[in-house]
């Protein structure tokens, strides 16, 4: 557990010094910025805000698998084990994507009414953004699952993968079996109903979604690492 909690928090540093979170996180503002106004519903806003967290959470697992040379995770792998140093990667990119998921529900409370999409109902605003947390949480789990089976060491072509982590993201909003559709849907509900509804169940089913992806991955990486 410490090495992988070492080799995390090297990722993040990697990944800081890189400026590779750069791009996630200009797609996330620009999507927030085209999505979501002043005076908005404050769950329909914080749906939005989660749905558009989840393409940018598999861009930064991706970049943060792919941010060393093969020569130095190679090294790395040798020395801590290749499932250890590509599970870092994805729980750095996660991480880092939950950083920007806080932020932005942060900003999009300051921002929207606690209301009802009517305008008929007011909605509590600390159980409020406690369900956007979730659903953020939720989106950047699936987002990372997306981007862990996206890219390296189950597709090696970097073409293929950016297909795969953009296709994925896409899927992964638009399905109705997607944990991440339940928990913007729930949020989106809640606003018309004009009562809180903490997606509970679609955060679990992220957890479960995420665990297994990054199994997967692990396991390949280490036959193939």
């Amino acid at each position: 557990m410490r090495a992988t909690l070492a080799l995390t928090r090297y990722q993040l540093a990697l990944l800081a010094r890189s400026q590779r979170w750069l791009a996630p996180l200009l797609l996330y503002a620009g999507l927030l910025a085209v999505g979501v106004r002043p005076g908005q519903p404050l769950l329909d806003s914080l749906g939005l805000a989660a749905a558009a967290l989840l393409p940018a959470a598999a861009w930064l697992v991706r970049s943060c698998v792919t941010a060393e040379p093969a020569a130095a995770r190679q090294c790395a792998a040798a020395a801590a084990g290749a499932w250890r140093v590509h599970l870092a990667g994805v729980a750095a990119g996660g991480v880092a994507a939950l950083l920007f998921g806080c932020a932005g529900v942060g900003v999009v409370a300051g921002m929207s009414a606690p209301r009802s999409t009517d305008g008929t109902a007011t909605v509590p605003l600390l159980p409020a953004v406690g369900a956007g947390l979730c659903g953020v949480l939720a989106c950047v789990l699936t987002g990372a699952a997306v981007g862990a089976l996206g890219n390296r060491p189950l597709i090696r072509s970097r073409g293929y993968a950016v297909s795969a982590t953009l296709l994925g993201s896409v899927a992964a909003l638009a399905l109705g079996a997607s944990p991440a559709n339940a928990a913007v849907r729930g949020l989106v509900r809640g606003s018309s109903q004009g009562e809180v509804q903490v997606p509970w169940l679609a955060l679990l089913a992220a957890v479960a979604v995420a665990t297994l992806a990054a199994v997967a991955a692990c396991a390949v990486a280490t036959r193939r690492e």
